[in-house]
């Protein structure tokens, strides 16, 4: 399996977003032998983390606009991910 599919490193959000949803669309088949389904579950869980992590860090370069008192913007801060 780990010949035909690219590594999940190199994957944009985007694409490994499309293979997370291929998996769960083969996992839900029921259709998928069982040492397939596990392989196909821990590639889920990694394409998860990846996804998951490529989320974390774009939230991270998110700034937040401040508005002046005259509710125009002063300017920007740094995205607080505790607020």
């Amino acid at each position: 399996m780990a010949d035909k599919t690219p590594d999940i490193s190199d994957l944009t959000f985007e694409d490994a977003l499309r293979a997370l949803e291929d998996v769960v669309r083969r996992l839900e088949s029921g259709e998928v032998p069982l040492d397939e389904s596990i392989d196909l579950y821990e590639r889920g869980e990694q394409l998860r983390q990846h996804c998951q992590a490529r989320l974390d860090a774009a939230q991270a370069r998110i700034e937040k606009i401040v508005a002046g008192p005259d509710g125009k913007t002063a300017g920007t801060a740094p995205f607080d991910a505790g607020n």
